[in-house]
């Protein structure tokens, strides 16, 4: 049986750019979903309203239908298993995170930690990072595989539905919104009004912490690539892309000079050339990958070091690598674990601005 390789979060963030490999961001109707029983393997503390079943979910592969509510549900690839957490519910196995992890457990911290609230001390994860384990998938006898936020192929998509229903991305391979990736997977647990909430939750906890730093209101901020040994060309992610639209949500501004670079609304991020570098005219902060040199290669480049943000230190280098640059594509769990570090970062560059 063929397996596909998986992205890794650090091919999302870097070498699926260069590739070209993800484009847009789609919103999706799909079928309605929820009841009250609990999960005998997973566990659950949310109470559940009735629905009828079966439930039908629309994706990228046509639609999945859920006859009765899952009791064990299992999660591959990025992040499902967090919205899954978040939602009081233990999968039966989910994969290891394969970024920012700083121990060999295969888990962010902010899984690690509910799960521990949860009670769940042995959890089964699957080591998929270079390919589904299609056997230990099947092992764990889910009643439903939730792969929202995945690349699953159509190969790989028809294989897991032999082993149970399966709730993929709405169209394009790892694109998909935070609200979305709760709601998709909220639906294939049979627990949309509670994701919902999730939803509802999430968004006053983002609007809450960020009230809390006034400085950053309306500030003009984009979210970038830079390769320090490759400074000809570089990325900058769109509003459309949750790392853009995240800024947003945090009460800052997308700079008109780098909208106005945007051809196609719906892609998650624009390649430029330095000499294009005047399209970031507009940015007084930015936010990027790297480590202790990137803003020191950035402002010894002879082009991009006069880009007026860049000159005047005004750069939030997020640490490759780590759990804060693994929340780069939030979730639930990660945004309420990550949102104090990541917002006092900006805060501390944007209080320098003149």
């Amino acid at each position: 049986m063929n397996q596909k390789r998986y992205f890794s979060l650090f091919t999302m963030f870097i070498i699926a750019v260069l590739s070209f490999a993800l484009a847009g961001c789609a919103d999706q109707e799909s079928g309605s979903a929820s009841t009250d029983s609990k999960d005998a393997t997973a566990k659950t503390d949310a109470k559940s309203t009735e629905t009828q079943y079966p439930i039908a979910i629309k994706h990228a592969f046509g639609e999945t239908v859920i006859e009765k509510k899952p009791e064990r549900v299992a999660t591959i690839a990025w992040a499902n298993h967090d919205v899954a957490l978040a939602l009081g519910v233990v999968p039966v196995g989910f994969s290891a995170a394969n970024y920012g992890v700083q121990d060999d457990s295969g888990m962010l911290p902010w899984t690690a930690a509910k799960l521990k609230e949860l009670g769940e001390e042995n959890p089964t994860i699957y080591q998929d990072t270079d390919g589904l384990d299609f056997e230990a998938i099947a092992d764990s006898n889910p009643d439903v595989i939730l792969a929202a936020y995945s690349g699953i192929t159509q190969e790989d998509y028809d294989t897991l539905s032999q082993i149970a229903p399966v709730v993929a991305y709405p169209e394009i391979p790892w694109v998909i919104s935070w609200r979305d990736q709760i709601l998709y997977n909220a639906k294939g647990m049979g627990m949309e009004q509670e994701g919902k909430q999730l939803i509802a939750d999430t968004e006053k906890l983002i609007a809450d912490k960020a009230s809390s730093f006034p400085e950053l209101k309306g500030k003009k901020a984009a979210f970038g690539s830079f390769n320090a040994a490759d400074l000809s060309k570089f990325y900058i992610y769109t509003p459309a892309d949750p790392r853009g639209e995240f800024l947003e949500e945090l009460g800052m501004d997308y700079p008109q000079s780098v909208k106005d670079q945007i051809a196609d609304e719906s892609s998650f991020y624009i390649e430029l050339s330095a000499e294009n570098a005047d399209a970031l005219k507009d940015a007084e902060i930015f936010i990027t990958y790297g480590d202790d040199k990137t803003l020191a290669a950035l402002q010894a480049d002879p082009i991009l070091g006069k880009v007026p943000a860049i000159q005047n230190g005004a750069v939030v280098v997020i640490t490759d690598n780590t759990p804060l640059a693994a929340a780069g594509n939030p979730n639930p769990l990660s945004i309420q674990y990550t949102i104090d570090e990541y917002l006092s970062l900006i805060s501390d560059v944007a209080k320098k601005l003149k």
